[in-house]
C-alpha cells in the first residue's frame, strides 16, 4: 500500500463510445488511407497487400487457429474514356457526391492527381463534407436488415 500513496490518484471514467457520426468518419478515412496506399504502390510498380488476422476452426482437431493473410483491396478508381474515374465506397454502396446531379464519381487527369484527390478527401471527410452521404448509405444499409 505505501507505494499507492505515492501516486496521484483520481476518480475517472473512461468513454468507450463516440457518435455514429464519428465512427463512420473514422471508416471511411481508414478506406480512403488503404486506397492511399494501394495507388501509391501501383504507381511504383510494387503490389499493396496489407495483412490481416483471421481466425478458423481446424475440421480434424477442432482446435481455433489464427493465421495472418493477405487482405484484399478493391480499387475504387478505373479508366474510362482516358480519364481516370473515382467513386467513393462506404462498404459496398457508392456514394452519391452530389444529390441534385445524382453524380457519383470524380473525374481526374491522371495518377498524380488521383492521389492528391483521395488525400483532400480524407481531409474534407474527417471534416464532415460527407456526414451527409454516409448516413444516407448507412440508413439505407440498415433498412435491409429489418424484418
Amino acid at each position: 500500500m505505501s507505494t499507492l500513496n505515492n501516486l496521484k490518484l483520481v476518480v475517472s471514467k473512461r468513454h468507450h463510445t463516440v457518435s455514429p457520426a464519428v465512427h463512420r468518419r473514422n471508416k471511411l478515412v481508414a478506406k480512403l488511407h488503404e486506397q492511399i496506399e494501394l495507388c501509391e504502390a501501383k504507381k511504383a510498380g510494387n503490389t499493396y497487400a496489407p495483412k490481416r488476422l483471421k481466425t478458423y476452426t481446424n475440421k480434424q482437431t477442432g482446435e481455433r487457429m489464427t493465421v495472418e493473410t493477405v487482405k484484399r483491396v478493391k480499387e475504387w478508381f478505373w479508366i474510362s474514356g482516358g480519364k481516370v474515374n473515382l467513386a467513393i465506397k462506404y462498404g459496398a454502396k457508392t456514394l452519391v457526391l452530389n444529390k441534385k446531379t445524382k453524380a457519383n464519381c470524380i473525374e481526374l487527369a491522371n495518377s498524380d492527381e488521383l492521389i492528391s484527390t483521395l488525400k483532400y478527401l480524407k481531409t474534407e471527410v474527417l471534416n464532415g463534407a460527407l456526414d451527409e452521404a454516409i448516413e444516407e448509405v448507412s440508413t439505407a444499409t440498415r433498412a435491409g436488415f429489418v424484418k
